[in-house]
């Protein structure tokens, strides 16, 4: 008897596998481990637990303790001896459990990981990667569910990327282990698990290269423009305005430091109009940022004024009031209904 033909799509196409963002990680950090060596991940709990949102799990048994460290609760000295590591020839990768704990390592962030090159004139290398978990909507408790990412970029010597779906997740996570200049990897946390979001995952050909922003949906009327968790959000209002007759662009940043703003200037020339769209507080934030460099380069072709919606400048509220302030559906379509009215 002849076999029976194989006619799933995953035994036809093996290197295209649907993933979730979260299992798209963890590929990707064992792809770069088992491209070199010299890659460690080191964290609280990344080890035998594999992470608080199970990103790691599964490394530390499969690469071993001297290459998946558990550290102490000190994230000072997380960052710390990530920086001693890649003076040495290695590529370290920190995860901060949640992005609100980020504030110990900051001066090590800033005075040291963001400096050494530039202070050696390019002769030490800094390929560290720190891994944020960010943004909130998972009811959370204080200092677990913060947007810090503007800070970041103000450092002159760091990039920061975001991720959004699985296909970044997974290439970009690489790409920034791949990269001599030190990463902060800002990961949209409540989508880590989000099955909405899960896609097929090409393992062999990069989605694109890491400090690049993307339209993701192309439109007419206005342009949106966003990173992270507010992609899903900015996808979603684009697909309840299409209901109504009216085409909104949505781009993806993905780079937040350089800002790849060449897409954005292209899109506005066309729509007119630009909603920027993100959970940090709009006081000198990126969104602002944008907002500047989309009127200079774009004065003549802005039909309205450029609009913002963001959390609010306040500290990130309790759990049970996270859902007002956080800028979600209803609120896009409200600036999106003021831009067109203008």
């Amino acid at each position: 008897m002849a076999a029976p033909v194989k006619s799933k799509v995953d035994d036809l196409r093996p290197d295209v596998r649907t993933l979730t963002i979260g299992k798209a990680l963890n590929l990707g950090l064992r792809a770069a481990m088992e491209a070199d060596d010299k890659v460690i991940i080191l964290g609280e709990d990344v080890g035998k637990l594999g992470g608080v949102f199970r990103i790691t799990d599964g490394l530390q048994k499969d690469f071993g303790e001297q290459r998946v460290l558990d550290t102490p609760l000190a994230e000072s000295g997380i960052i710390g001896t990530a920086v001693g590591l890649a003076v040495r020839g290695f590529r370290p990768v920190c995860e901060i459990q949640f992005e609100g704990f980020i504030f110990p390592g900051f001066d090590q962030i800033s005075s040291q990981l963001a400096k050494l090159h530039y202070r050696s004139q390019g002769r030490i290398k800094m390929p560290v990667v720190i891994r944020v978990p960010f943004g909130g909507g998972i009811g959370a408790v204080e200092h677990h569910s913060e947007s810090p990412e503007s800070l970041f970029t103000h450092i002159a010597g760091l990039k920061v990327v975001s991720c959004s779906n699985p296909a970044d997740a997974y290439w970009m996570i690489q790409q920034a282990i791949a990269c001599d200049d030190p990463v902060l990897f800002f990961e949209p946390k409540r989508l880590y698990h989000n099955g909405q979001l899960k896609s097929e995952v090409d393992t062999v050909t990069p989605s694109g290269p890491l400090f690049a922003s993307r339209v993701v949906r192309s439109g007419t009327d206005a342009t949106l423009v966003t990173y992270g968790p507010s992609v899903k959000v900015c996808l979603d209002a684009a697909t309840a305005a299409s209901e109504e007759g009216r085409s909104l662009e949505v781009i993806d940043l993905r780079t937040l430091s350089p800002l790849d703003l060449a897409p954005v200037f292209e899109s506005v020339r066309r729509t007119g109009r630009l909603i920027a769209v993100s959970e940090a507080p709009s006081e000198s934030s990126l969104a602002s940022e944008i907002a500047a460099r989309v009127q200079q380069e774009c004065f003549y072709s802005l039909e309205a004024p450029v609009l913002r919606v963001t959390g609010f400048d306040t500290p990130y509220p309790p759990s049970t009031l996270e859902e007002h302030y956080l800028p979600g559906l209803d609120r896009v379509l409200y600036t999106v209904d003021r831009s067109l009215g203008w």
